[in-house]
């Protein structure tokens, strides 16, 4: 065993002698020169006092001396026994980890060495002869050159984390946020998770994409409101399959269809709705009218005018015995008698609509022609009924603006039985503003019966139709060939004159011959309209 070693900075190098050199020529040619070690190679002054010693010096203990020429021998030297063994990185170790503990310094290291560890590690002493370019791409010293120290890295610093770019997931708990992945309300690993796995698993990728398309059904932009004729279609469809044995007349059928309708929107509105500020407008006296209350309001003048037609019909009249006739006038006697909850209006009107249509279709044919008085004038019943469901319409929009609810037009035969009456109407009415003068003077006056001046009315859209209006006696016949003017209005833009939502100057309408003849004939729809 050699003897104990002296610090570099003990010696003396001046004293010590060096060893001698081989002759010339007698190493073998291209002969490697062996490498020295790293405790050599980064500290020349401090290398083994037993390599620097004199050849007197190696005998004295023992150790032969080398023959000249002979090379150094390549094994290396035996560790210390008071140097730490290097013991080899573990394998492949993923994320942070502490600062180990330093071994003991003669505590012989008994782990085996491991492949991969993440990190750097201490350099191993490198063959004769082998490649000094390390995995790092960064060559190394050549030999008998000073070496580049490498900068450690200090105490308590971790070697850097492999991160992995999604989570390993298992296939169940990958299948089970398919639905949060439709949604859209995983987090980013989860996402990065299902849409790796879902380009390798094809039952996962059908069923993700039945989800999606169903979310997307979450998001529809088509309103939400049912349409205006799904209660006439379902009806027809039941009555189609077992028709009723008391089946309710066509005249009968716009106020059935009306009055549901308007029972649906009062019963999707809140309390503090019924309480909105309703705008009632007609025209009157060449100039439009208008009058403010609640939607309760509006029920109660629906109420108070269609116990009309329940009188007519021998059923109880909501005002009681002796109530007045005008319209107008019955309306102001229901608000002044008041006294109800906005809301508790609605029961009251409905049960009298749908006693009034029970009535009217048991009683049939035979009550048809009753006449039904409104005070300045009268209608058959089967014409009052077309009448009450087109004010119901007119009131049931009203209320839609003033609480802001989507309310269509009527079906198609429905709004062509109301333009029908209105247009029926008209000569009546163009009379009255003529003996009021209001309306210019009869021209051409015939006997009752005769074709006599009239005026084209035609009404566009799939309710619309053709009507001629005769424009000098209510009896006389308006015909094609005797027409002097004609007027094209669409459907619901004629209804809204005749309800007095907009004046005759406002009408969009198409023109041609008799202007006055136009002006009398837009100017009496339009008079038409009332409370």
């Amino acid at each position: 065993m050699p003897g104990p070693r002296g610090a570099a900075d003990d010696l003396d190098l001046a004293a010590v002698p060096l060893p001698p050199l081989p002759p010339p020529g007698a190493g073998t040619p291209g002969e490697a020169v062996p490498e020295q070690s790293g405790a050599d190679a980064a500290a020349p002054a401090g290398e083994d006092t037993a390599s620097a010693a004199s050849p007197d010096e190696r005998d004295t203990r023992g150790e032969p001396e080398p023959e000249p020429g002979a090379p150094d021998d390549p094994a290396e030297p035996e560790p210390d026994a008071c140097e730490p063994a290097e013991s080899e990185p573990e394998p492949h170790v993923c994320g942070p980890t502490g600062p180990e503990p330093e071994p003991d310094a003669c505590e012989p290291a008994d782990s085996e060495p491991d492949p991969h560890v993440c990190g750097p590690t201490e350099p191993e002493p490198e063959a004769p002869g082998a490649d000094r370019t390390p995995a790092y791409g960064v060559p190394a010293p050549a030999s008998g050159s000073v070496p580049v120290p490498v900068p450690d890295p200090g105490p308590g610093t971790a070697p850097e984390p492999c991160v992995s770019a999604a989570p390993v997931l298992p296939h169940r708990d990958l299948q089970a946020l398919l639905g949060a992945w439709a949604l859209s309300v995983c987090s980013a690993e989860e996402t990065a998770a299902v849409e790796d796995h879902l380009t390798r698993c094809l039952p996962c990728a059908d069923e993700a994409k039945r989800l999606r398309e169903a979310v997307g059904l979450l998001h529809s932009d088509g309103a939400l409101d049912l349409d205006a004729t799904l209660r006439s279609r379902v009806v027809e469809g039941c009555l189609g399959r077992r028709p009723a044995r008391i089946p309710i007349p066509g005249w009968a059928a716009p106020y059935d269809a009306e009055t549901a309708r308007l029972d649906a929107l009062l019963r999707d509105i809140g309390d503090a709705d019924w309480d909105a500020q309703v705008r009632l407008r007609w025209f009157e006296k060449e100039r439009r009218t208008d009058r403010w209350t609640t939607v309760g309001g509006v029920i109660s003048h629906l109420t108070a005018v269609d116990g009309l037609l329940s009188a007519a019909l021998g059923l109880d009249d909501p005002l009681g015995g002796g109530a007045p006739l005008d319209p107008t006038e019955r309306t102001e006697a229901s608000w002044a008698a008041g006294g109800s909850p906005a809301r508790a209006v609605r029961e009251p009107w409905r049960a009298q609509s749908h006693e009034l249509i029970r009535t009217a279709s048991f009683a049939g044919r035979n009550v048809a022609e009753t006449s039904v008085s409104y005070g300045s004038f009268a209608l058959p019943l089967q014409d009052a009924l077309v009448d009450r469901a087109f004010e119901c319409w007119v009131h049931g929009w009203d209320i839609a603006e003033a609480v802001a609810y989507p309310y269509p037009a009527p079906s198609a035969a429905h709004l062509h039985l109301m333009i029908d009456l209105a247009a029926r109407m008209l000569p009546a009415a163009l009379a009255g503003r003529r003996r009021a003068g209001l309306a210019g003077p009869a021209r051409d006056l015939v006997v009752p019966g005769e074709p006599g001046r009239s005026l084209h009315l035609e009404i566009e859209g799939h309710a619309g139709g053709d009507w001629y209006i005769a424009l000098d006696s209510p009896a006389a016949l308006g015909t094609r060939e005797t027409a002097v003017a004609q007027v094209a209005l669409d459907a619901v833009e004629f209804c809204r004159l005749v309800a007095g939502h907009i004046s005759p100057a406002e009408a969009a309408a198409g023109q041609e011959g008799d202007r006055e003849a136009i002006s009398d004939v837009l100017f009496a729809a339009a008079s038409l309209s009332r409370l």
